[in-house]
């Protein structure tokens, strides 16, 4: 009988054993899931971080952008203005002389325009298209044809695709 209950304990021991192991795995595993989800939270809130400091950074670079495409416009353009001071000073000048000076001026800054992209339209003869032309009169011409551009009051200009001003127009119907 001694033998019978030394066996029984073991086998009591045994089942401890065996209960309490499964415990312990559990428990280590659910130690090493919280670890997991506590190192995938801060994962997730570091990556909130930068997303929130690359958007301000983008931001901040797109103002940058636009004032230094401002500057950099506006500085292409003094040179012009430093002319028509020089011109406006200037005490004593005939007509011709001053027409020369004005076209000189005239042709730097349509040049200045040029190297940043913009051209002009709306020329005497081109054909109207009112996605590029404001028609404010019209006239009956036999010598030109119909829907084509009479009389041009102010030149149209683009950038690219966009148009910066309509060319004000005469039309021949």
């Amino acid at each position: 009988m001694a033998k019978e209950s030394i066996e029984k304990n073991e086998d009591i021991i045994e089942e401890t054993q065996t209960d309490e192991t499964p415990v312990d795995e559990s428990e280590t595993k659910i130690a090493e899931l919280e670890k997991e989800l506590a190192a995938a939270k801060e994962a997730h809130i570091r990556t909130l971080a930068e997303y929130d400091n690359y958007r301000k950074r983008s931001v901040k670079e797109k103002e940058n952008i636009y004032a230094d495409a401002k500057v950099s416009c506006l500085s292409e353009l003094l040179p012009v203005l430093d002319n028509f001071d020089r011109a406006l000073n200037v005490q004593q000048a005939d007509a011709e002389t001053y027409r020369k000076g004005m076209e000189m001026i005239n042709s730097s800054f349509i040049e200045i325009l040029k190297k940043l992209g913009v051209e002009a339209f709306g020329e005497k003869g081109e054909e109207f298209d009112p996605n590029f032309h404001n028609a404010v009169m019209s006239v009956e011409d036999d010598t030109l044809g119909e829907n084509v551009i009479a009389e041009v009051f102010n030149k149209g200009y683009k950038l690219g695709d966009k148009v910066l001003r309509h060319a004000v127009v005469k039309v021949a119907n």
